[in-house]
């Protein structure tokens, strides 16, 4: 969905999100998400015939389709989903919907700009060297900017929720997001076991999960 054209279905599918999380969170929650599409699609936009060798034909032909739009956003709608049904668990569903946001940011930025960024690539599970691009590798300077992508969404959070512990539960859930997503493409997706799009929602699950659990036993 960033940087490249929406298909119609997509982007009815991206304006009901939207809806349902500013009315499940707010400005604050419209502002996460907004932050989300403007960061992966400057991301994506940056040195795009440098990843050209990458990139998915049938994508690049027909643009993103509605699924890639629930990967990335669906595991934050189930948040607020829990929120406008159950109000008084907003304390955690408002990070949960943070966190899963800063892995999608996490996960774009560090595979979009260590592409561009990356001096030393390796598999996530061996540590040896690999491809640039391929399903798992990553390098350190795509893993820190997909850091530097969670502080930003966390930051939104905190300028909406105020700045409390969240701010870091919410880095830390979107780092092992994004580290979740890596090793679920290294093991799983790259054998074709599972395709992009469950990778990605797998990747937001679980910071959505690992914030909760920070949330309710730290």
């Amino acid at each position: 969905m960033l940087a490249k054209k929406l298909t119609v279905l997509a982007a009815f599918t991206g304006g009901i999100l939207a809806c349902l999380i500013f009315t499940a969170a707010g400005y604050p929650g419209l502002a996460i998400m907004t932050m989300f599409f403007i960061l992966g699609s400057a991301a994506t936009s940056l040195d795009r015939h440098r990843k050209k060798a990458f990139a998915a034909r049938e994508e690049e032909k027909k643009g993103r389709n509605a699924m890639q739009v629930l990967a990335n956003a669906g595991a934050a709608a189930i948040a607020g989903i829990v929120t406008l049904f159950y109000p008084q668990l907003a304390y955690l569903m408002l990070p949960a919907m943070a966190a899963a946001f800063a892995s999608a940011t996490a996960d774009t930025l560090s595979s979009e700009l260590g592409m561009v960024y990356g001096r030393r690539f390796f598999n996530i599970i061996s540590f040896n060297p690999d491809r640039c691009g391929m399903d798992g590798v990553v390098s350190l300077e795509g893993t820190l900017t997909g850091i530097v992508g969670s502080c930003i969404i966390a930051s939104i959070y905190a300028l909406g929720w105020g700045w409390n512990i969240s701010f870091f539960f919410i880095v830390l859930a979107g780092t092992v997001g994004n580290l979740t997503d890596s090793i679920l493409g290294a093991v799983l997706e790259r054998k074709g076991m599972i395709g992009n799009d469950v990778v990605n929602f797998l990747n937001t699950l679980t910071a959505a999960i690992v914030i909760v659990l920070l949330e309710l036993f730290l």
